[in-house]
C-alpha cells in the first residue's frame, strides 16, 4: 500500500494483520508508483521516510518496495507476490478479493486473500483535505 500518512486505521489494520501470522511483510508502492495513484502532489512524505516508519512499528518485520515507474506498466504487488509466494496476503476492507489481480496469483500456488476490517473516518487524503481547510 502506500501508507503516504501513517494513520491510526492504518497502525489498527496492521496490528489486527499481525495476528494472523508469523512474520509481517509491508509491501510499500514507491514514490513513482504513488505518483501514478494519486497524482503529482503525492506522496507526502517520501518513500525512506514511509519505509522507516512502518518499519519501526513493533508489528511490522519488513517493507518491501513494488510499484510501477511510469504509465503503462504493472502498477501491482504481483511480481512481488509471485518472488515472495506468502501463504497469506491482507488487503484493507476498502477492498473486495475478487477485485484484486493480486488474487490469482496468491491463490495459483495455494496461498489465501484476506480482506481485513475497514476503519471508517481515517483516510490520508481526508487528512490531507483537512489540514488544507485548516492552513
Amino acid at each position: 500500500g502506500c501508507f503516504d500518512i501513517l494513520h491510526a486505521g492504518h497502525v489498527r489494520y496492521l496490528m489486527q494483520t499481525r495476528k494472523h501470522c508469523d512474520r509481517l511483510i509491508v509491501a510499500l508502492n514507491h514514490d513513482d508508483s504513488i505518483r501514478l495513484l494519486k497524482g503529482p502532489t503525492r506522496p507526502v512524505n517520501d518513500e525512506q521516510a514511509r519505509a522507516v516508519v512502518l518499519g519501526a512499528l513493533a508489528c511490522v518485520d519488513a517493507v518491501v518496495f513494488f510499484g510501477a515507474n511510469k504509465a503503462g506498466e504493472d502498477n501491482t504487488p504481483c511480481a512481488l507476490l509471485s518472488d515472495l509466494r506468502p501463504d497469506l496476503y491482507f488487503k484493507g476492507g476498502d477492498y473486495k478479493k475478487e477485485q484484486l489481480p493480486e488474487t490469482k496469483i496468491v491463490e495459483s500456488y495455494g496461498g489465501q486473500v484476506l480482506i481485513m476490517n475497514h476503519h471508517e473516518g481515517f483516510s490520508t487524503t481526508g487528512i490531507i483535505e483537512r489540514s488544507r481547510k485548516n492552513a
